[in-house]
């Protein structure tokens, strides 16, 4: 899809019709605002290799690394943003394809924070092609979203049947740290993923919406206590599906819990989605690596490798 057509779609969603206004800095869309990343992994010999990158800033990757003793042919590349964060009027595109039989690890510098804006909106749209046999972690880190801001992300995953991908997004209520009046302060966050085969076949569509002004967001059987929260999906074969579920018990804890976890299948036989809601973004991490080391060791073979000290 050619970028200004994936900008039309976003533009056209419905929970963008108030935030249509120009910003009196630079315009929407305007020069120095498109961000586009392409990565493309494909299998040499023993391990993966990055074989083809394009970056237009303010989205960056350096190059892959190797860093994982657990899985040393798996590439790693760390997307930053030279731009210190999504502005208002940022429009952001990635686009990820693993061939067959490769594997990759896509994640973020640090967490993408999404400015307070007084005009326009912020979106990225995601493309993320997956072939047989091939395996992909795709995990960004916590996405804050200060107040007042407004910011649209619509991923399409095409995934072979023989593939497995884990996906997910990790979010906070605001900077509660920061002021009482940004948990929740935002205008407007939205995360959709749709899901599909190669041959078009639709599996299902993810969509979280929160805009200002509905307090459902805050009801006791959604985020009261909680500030964190992630939806993460794994999209591997039915019989790899079985063998993570099973080890995979609800982490419900009877008094003062940090964080609260539980895995639910996905529709079409497509996998698994773990949902966790934690008080810091810390406690929700903690539940995010328990599923995903379970994804990996399920699916690969291979473990993780012990979290760095300065997550």
């Amino acid at each position: 899809m050619a970028l200004h057509e994936r900008l039309r779609r976003l533009d056209d969603y419905r929970e963008l019709s108030g935030f249509k206004t120009e910003p009196a800095q630079m315009r929407a869309a305007g020069p120095g605002k498109i961000g586009e990343l392409r990565l493309g992994f494909t299998r040499r010999g023993d391990r993966s290799v990055l074989s083809d990158l394009y970056r237009v800033a303010p989205l960056l990757v350096q190059q892959a690394l190797y860093w994982d003793e657990a899985m040393p042919e798996l590439p790693i590349c760390a997307i930053i943003s030279v731009g210190g964060g999504i502005l208002q009027g940022d429009r952001y595109t990635i686009d990820i394809s693993v061939g067959e039989g490769a594997c990759a690890q896509v994640t973020s510098q640090g967490a993408n924070r999404i400015h307070q804006m007084d005009a326009n909106y912020a979106s990225q749209h995601q493309e993320v092609v997956v072939g047989a046999d091939a395996y992909l972690e795709y995990l960004p880190d916590v996405t804050i979203p200060y107040r007042d801001s407004r910011f649209i992300n619509d991923t399409d995953l095409i995934v072979d049947e023989s593939a497995t991908v884990i996906y997910g997004e990790m979010m906070m209520t605001g900077r509660k740290h920061h002021h009482a009046s940004e948990r929740f302060g935002l205008d407007l966050l939205s995360m959709s993923v749709n899901v599909r085969r190669p041959d078009g076949r639709r599996l299902f569509t993810e969509k979280v919406l929160i805009e200002k002004g509905n307090n459902t967001g805050d009801f006791a059987a959604v985020m009261r206590g909680f500030d964190a929260f992630a939806n993460i999906m794994c999209l591997t074969p039915p019989e790899t599906a079985e063998r993570i579920k099973a080890r995979m018990d609800t982490n419900w804890p009877d008094e003062n819990p940090r964080a609260i976890s539980g895995v639910s299948a996905l529709p079409n036989g497509a996998g698994l989605m773990l949902r966790a809601v934690g008080i810091e973004s810390y406690d929700v991490r903690r539940e995010v690596r328990r599923f995903w080391k379970v994804v990996r060791e399920e699916a690969r073979g291979r473990t993780l490798p012990e979290e760095f000290l300065w997550r």
